[in-house]
């Protein structure tokens, strides 16, 4: 991170949905809040202090997320138990980036990216609910499309003031995907001020061709270059069990050093101006705004 000239990362809680989702959730929130304390010198609290404090020399700013709701709840849960669990991984890491209904598989909240026919569910509403007003965004990165929409519908139904990303997201009129977003979804994202971060991994770019990558760049800027960033989606790939997955990404995006590189190339096609949004100033901006 520090080769590529990272500062602001990302770090997802991330768990299936089982009955351990819950204790899972939790430990990687008891690591991240150790990570802050016991590597003061590399990383630090990205929060609106962040803004106030950053230097040239500012270590990288670290905030957690939240990449499937059942980390707040199993299916057996009760609500009590849920806004426990959401309140304490709250207050042990800080401020999240986002929170993602589901993950590619339906919970009990509404289906993910590989359900068919499954949108939001009532507990899904209830989360949304006690959401609002918290300062969190809400992720569609991970959402079957009727989940995408009954969110959108749920927020605007009730006037929740919730913000709404694609936090690694690539575009389907580019990869024809599932796990990407209609041009539909990402214009309502862009419409209502989110951000949407271009995803790195092969699968979601193309199979084949490892310059794809920059033709959803592109199109994201095209589409609205206010909102468009990265978000890669790195993470350890080594015992994946899916051989057809491997290589995860392509040699010029296979990890955060690959940054500079890839502004240098697309600075052929966009402005300085540009870059400077892409690379670090729609993010900055847009969480500036919420917290402010």
């Amino acid at each position: 991170m520090q080769e590529g000239g990272v500062k602001m990362q990302v770090m997802a809680i991330y768990t299936t949905v089982d009955s351990g989702s819950r204790a899972l959730a939790t430990k990687q929130a008891a690591i991240f809040d150790e990570l802050l304390r016991k590597e003061k010198e590399t990383v630090c609290r990205f929060d609106g202090d962040f803004f106030r404090n950053q230097s040239e020399k500012s270590p990288i700013g670290i905030i957690a997320s939240v990449e499937n709701a059942a980390g707040f709840g199993t299916e057996n849960s009760t609500w009590p138990e849920i806004y426990q669990q959401f309140d304490s991984i709250v207050e042990k890491v800080g401020p999240l980036a986002y929170i993602s209904l589901t993950h590619h598989t339906e919970n009990r909240f509404g289906g993910g990216n590989y359900t068919e026919g499954i949108g939001l569910k009532e507990d899904g509403k209830r989360l949304l609910d006690y959401m609002a007003g918290k300062r969190i965004p809400i992720d569609l990165s991970h959402t079957s499309d009727l989940l995408a929409e009954g969110i959108l519908k749920h927020i605007d139904r009730h006037h929740l003031p919730i913000p709404v990303i694609a936090s690694h997201s690539n575009f389907r009129s580019i990869w024809n995907h599932k796990r990407n977003l209609s041009d539909e979804f990402a214009q309502e994202i862009i419409h209502r001020g989110g951000i949407i971060g271009v995803n790195f991994l092969r699968a979601f770019l193309d199979n084949e061709v490892p310059e794809r990558l920059f033709e959803h760049l592109l199109h994201g800027v095209k589409l609205g270059e206010n909102a468009i960033c990265f978000g890669a989606d790195f993470f350890y790939t080594k015992d994946f069990p899916d051989p057809s997955r491997h290589p995860f990404y392509f040699p010029l995006a296979e990890n955060a050093g690959k940054y500079p590189s890839i502004l240098e190339q697309l600075s052929k096609q966009l402005s300085e101006v540009q870059l400077r949004k892409m690379a670090f100033e729609n993010v900055f901006n847009f969480y500036q705004k919420l917290w402010d």
